[in-house]
């Protein structure tokens, strides 16, 4: 199979944390900056939805009270900020699993028949159904979009190369709240190397014309 070519019905589409919390909860500013990505993510829904491609949705699913989260020794927090006085303390989430602000955001037209992964960690593979849902229907590709790149994007498409899943990354599809340059860095220099990287209208087209109608 060629490098642009997909089969339809061994392939799927794993949209990351696009969720309320981080979007809908967000100030103007960074909202503005993720409806660039968030309106590509959308298209690619649609061409999913329209060529019968089944839609993953992993979603953070952490506990009010932190109490499934960890406290690791880190430089900075996510933020890239040094802790203050050396100090490594948690934070608030962005979502939590019970209310709210761990729901897609209603533009990806969330479905009954959708699968959801409720995930605990960076990785939407890590302690998560998505690898044995995946297998069960024969999928050996998945096309990923969302955020934040350098985080779960990044975590999700090494896990699935190292599970010898055909990844594609949806480069204008995902973005980062942290750094650009991370961003940028992943898509020319590392993701490359593990799967691949195609803008949103690159990954249409291959929907659309992909085998196994």
């Amino acid at each position: 199979m060629a490098l642009n070519d997909i089969d339809r019905k061994k392939t799927a589409i794993l949209f990351f944390d696009i969720l309320n919390g981080y979007y809908h909860a967000a100030d103007a500013a960074s909202k503005a900056r993720m409806k660039l990505w968030i309106d590509n993510a959308v298209r690619l829904m649609k061409a999913g939805r329209a060529a019968s491609i089944p839609i993953f949705f992993a979603k953070g699913n952490h506990r009010a009270d932190n109490a499934t989260s960890a406290l690791l020794q880190t430089d900075t927090d996510m933020g890239l900020r040094v802790w203050p006085d050396g100090v490594v303390m948690k934070g608030k989430m962005h979502v939590t699993g019970s209310d709210w602000s761990s729901q897609v955001i209603p533009e990806l037209d969330p479905r009954p028949d959708d699968y959801y992964i409720p995930k605990y960690r960076w990785s939407a593979f890590y302690q998560s159904y998505l690898d044995l849902a995946l297998r069960a229907r024969g999928i050996d590709t998945v096309i990923i979009s969302g955020g934040s790149t350098d985080v779960g994007i990044v975590s999700t498409v090494f896990a699935g190369r190292d599970m010898d899943y055909n990844m594609i990354v949806v480069s204008d599809a995902c973005g980062s709240s942290h750094d650009q340059r991370a961003h940028d860095a992943l898509m020319t220099l590392i993701f490359p190397r593990m799967s691949r990287v195609r803008s949103t209208d690159q990954v249409v087209k291959m929907i659309q014309e992909a085998k196994g109608r």
